[in-house]
């Protein structure tokens, strides 16, 4: 694949061009897109560079953890106690701690439900409706029952909504640490019939249920020297704002549950059978993943009786945040994977619904996320990543994420699943690195997370196979987002946002694609990118921090790219406005003349010259009216012309002589900003022999407020199209106007029959119902939990201790 270099205007002797600027924008008004964001960024300072980096007396608060917790399955209700660790680093003196209470937000009067709008009642589904009257009564608020202090004094405290105030029995100075402990319960939410981040699925079929649990512990809120307490309460579409720490977690479930956990399993003696630790043990020199709970003793769990409790204990050292997952239903594959020069446990955990689809895809897409994902920024510092397939359809958290894709119930599934749960486990596992290492504030900047993890989800989804099917990334694909009306600047506060997935996640991304494979070019893109997210590993970036540090280490200026990206919701839609040829006027009558008489021959002639051809004319009856100019031609060569053609000639020097005898044909390109989004112009000239000339002009070329600019194509040979953004680069949105020639628009439509049969979407499951036909099968197709997995091949077999 070819790299191409930042735009650089550029001189050659195959095609020379300049450049004339018309000033000014449609609505008469005068917009500077290259001014400077110096005015709109903070002011740097001691905690944060002018060039991105963190300042020399840069801070964060840490908090640590040490909780104890106890899933009751019978009731899907959960009972936790901590104790906290709360350390100071700040300069300032504070006399009180804010918590943030997620489980508050399924309290039937939060802001997030007294503030949700009316459904669509005139296309509701049953489901629909069913979620939206759960909602209004369920409960599943946060039950404080004990707030204490180091001496089990009780602590003052209020709760406003999903955050609990904390009032400190004397003020925490600067540098000091304050422990205290809380113990609180709630309801865990049913996710299929009340939705959220987090929540259980109950199978019909075998009673037994999947909890995927996250939100679920109070925790600390954010202090920062940006914003004081980050404690904006939590609606659902403004994720989290946290502190790293140390957290030791004892999660008490039923004995026949296995669980998944942020960090490393502490007691795996004592929850796991003598196999199991063996198939562990195996999976650390493998180099294909081996379940380490087989689909045997998964499928034998699902009608076990639990006869008592076990406690894993697990321990996640440096991270932000803490999530599980605790079913009898997992079946569990590992492998241990080589990340630089560490190793890094890949694990996933998933029911036999899943299959075969999981056991193929699930572990490896987590090996080749690390692997992609630290060349672009650093290598994977953290001990285990895992994938559990569940209720939530895609969730991160540090070390485990939860992702929904499943097959059909007969093993089947379609190319939209497949690539849907690679691409989920991507995304999810990604998010290890932005925000869980690149700790961005959430709540206020959704784009810092999902936009720069969905730009490295595109670049491993091309490291996967050729031709990837990668929704988010490509310019083409973000157009028919950037042309609606419906949209904010990205730069708009998460809870703000309209169109979500488009705003936060597709735009950024797709800016960030433009930024290094057009504007930048690879190699000062990935430097830049790569020094962002060192700089800001365990620390807490802001958007100057991001913007400034891309500028700082690449020595380009991009404030118009972010001022129209990222402040403006202009679209790009360059057009080709008008094409001129000019040729040089040899002064030789011999040429010339002859030329402006073909030129004047071949001019259409009028209906009336056509009509009055007939008329007889009065010259015509009456001859003497005639004189020298019926007859005479301008444009007919005189002696008087080839005398001062030859003396024109006598007097020029020989480059003169040359360039006014040279064949050279000048095309004038008008090129016009219709979409207002300042862009690089790129052209691609093709001739009569066939030949192409690419013509890259860097954005700079808009910096004097023109909204049109000519650019001057100069060749001996015969240009017969050219073509606007033919690589598809830039985003724009209208196509149409890139091409001379204009092109015809050709579409076809089809011819359906009300009993036509509508493809099904899964062409799994229509070959395999043309196999069956084709053998007369009359059995039914093995239903899904016979599908045998396929990627864990070894080490299947439990070597006793097994159920």
């Amino acid at each position: 694949m070819t790299v191409r270099p930042r735009l650089a205007l550029a001189l050659t002797c195959a095609a020379l061009f300049s450049f004339g600027v018309v000033f000014g924008t449609d609505d008469g008004k005068q917009r500077d897109k290259f001014r400077q964001l110096e005015e709109l960024l903070p002011t740097p300072n001691a905690y944060r560079s002018a060039s991105g980096a963190p300042g020399h007396q840069y801070w964060q608060q840490r908090a640590d953890y040490v909780i104890q917790v106890e899933l009751d399955d019978e009731r899907q209700h959960l009972t936790g106690s901590e104790t906290i660790t709360y350390s100071n680093h700040s300069p300032d003196t504070l006399s009180y701690l804010w918590l943030q209470l997620d489980p508050n937000i399924f309290g039937p009067e939060s802001h997030a439900v007294t503030t949700s709008l009316a459904p669509d009642l005139e296309s509701a589904s049953y489901e629909s409706l069913r979620r939206a009257l759960t909602r209004r009564d369920f409960d599943g608020s946060c039950k404080i029952t004990a707030v204490r202090g180091e001496r089990g004094i009780d602590l003052a405290h209020t709760i406003q909504g999903t955050m609990m105030r904390i009032d400190l029995p004397k003020p925490l100075a600067s540098g000091e640490r304050a422990t205290f402990s809380v113990d609180w319960n709630y309801r865990i939410n049913n996710h299929k019939e009340v939705g959220g981040r987090t929540g259980y699925e109950r199978f019909e079929k075998d009673g037994n249920c999947i909890y995927e649990i996250a939100q679920w512990f109070p925790r600390m809120a954010a202090y920062t020297d940006v914003n004081g307490w980050q404690h904006k309460q939590y609606l659902g579409a403004g994720e989290f704002t946290l502190e790293f720490g140390d957290y030791v977690v004892s999660i008490t479930v039923p004995d026949d549950h296995v669980v998944a956990a942020s960090g490393v399993l502490q007691n795996a003696s004592e929850v796991l059978s003598a196999a199991q630790r063996e198939r562990l043990t195996q999976a650390e020199s493998s180099d294909k993943p081996l379940f380490i709970v087989t689909p045997e003793e998964a499928k034998a769990n699902e009608s076990h009786t639990p006869t008592g409790k076990k406690t894993w204990v697990y321990r996640a050292d440096n991270v932000r945040d803490f999530a599980f997952a605790s079913s009898r239903k997992f079946i569990w594959d590992a492998v241990s994977h080589r990340v630089d020069d560490k190793s890094v446990w890949a694990m996933s955990y998933y029911p036999k619904e899943g299959e075969p689809l999981w056991s193929k895809y699930s572990t490896a897409a987590i090996q080749h996320t690390l692997d992609v994902y630290s060349k672009h920024t650093f290598t994977y510092p953290y001990p285990v990543a895992i994938s559990v397939n569940g209720p939530v359809g895609g969730m991160e958290y540090p070390m485990i994420c939860f992702n929904g894709p499943r097959p059909e119930e007969d093993g089947t599934y379609s190319k939209g699943t497949k690539y849907g749960l690679i691409s989920v486990v991507i995304h999810e596992v990604g998010h290890n690195y932005f925000p869980m290492i690149v700790n961005s504030d959430e709540r206020q900047w959704t784009w810092m997370d999902e936009g720069l993890n969905t730009f490295l989800q595109y670049l491993a989804e091309q490291e996967w196979e050729d031709d990837y099917p990668s929704g988010r990334g490509e310019p083409a694909n973000i157009t028919s987002y950037m042309k609606s009306t419906d949209q904010v600047p990205i730069m708009t506060n998460s809870d703000s946002l309209v169109q979500f997935g488009n705003n936060a996640y597709a735009k950024p991304a797709t800016a960030l694609n433009i930024l290094r494979e057009t504007v930048m070019g690879r190699e000062l893109f990935d430097f830049a990118f790569r020094e962002y997210a060192r700089r800001w590993q365990f620390k807490r970036p802001q958007p100057a921090d991001f913007f400034r540090t891309l500028e700082d280490a690449s020595a380009v200026d991009l404030d118009w790219f972010w001022n129209g990206w990222f402040y403006s919701t202009d679209a790009c839609d360059l057009a080709l406005d008008k094409l001129r040829l000019y040729k040089i006027d040899t002064r030789d009558p011999n040429v010339e003349k002859p030329l402006a008489k073909e030129k004047r021959e071949s001019k259409p002639t009028s209906l009336a010259e056509q009509r009055n051809a007939e008329l007889a004319t009065r010259v015509q009856r009456f001859p003497e009216l005639a004189d020298f100019y019926n007859t005479y031609d301008d444009l007919d060569v005189t002696q008087k012309d080839l005398e001062e053609y030859e003396k024109l000639v006598k007097d020029l020097k020989d480059d003169q002589k040359a360039l006014l005898q040279s064949r050279l044909n000048f095309y004038v390109v008008d090129v016009r900003d219709i979409g207002g989004l300042v862009m690089p112009v790129i052209l691609e000239a093709e001739f009569d022999d066939g030949s192409r000339e690419e013509h890259r002009i860097a954005a700079e070329v808009w910096r004097k407020g023109a909204n049109s600019v000519s650019k001057l194509i100069l060749s001996e040979k015969k240009l017969v199209r050219l073509v606007l953004d033919p690589h598809l680069e830039t985003a724009d949105i209208d196509l149409s106007n890139n091409v001379y020639p204009p092109e015809l628009d050709e579409k076809r439509f089809q011819l359906r029959s009300n009993r036509e049969r509508r493809p099904s979407g899964n062409p799994m499951k229509d070959a395999r119902e043309l196999e069956r036909k084709a053998k007369d099968a009359t059995a039914p197709a093995e239903p899904g939990e016979n599908a045998k997995p396929t990627a864990p091949v070894e080490a299947t077999t439990p070597k006793g201790g097994g159920k």
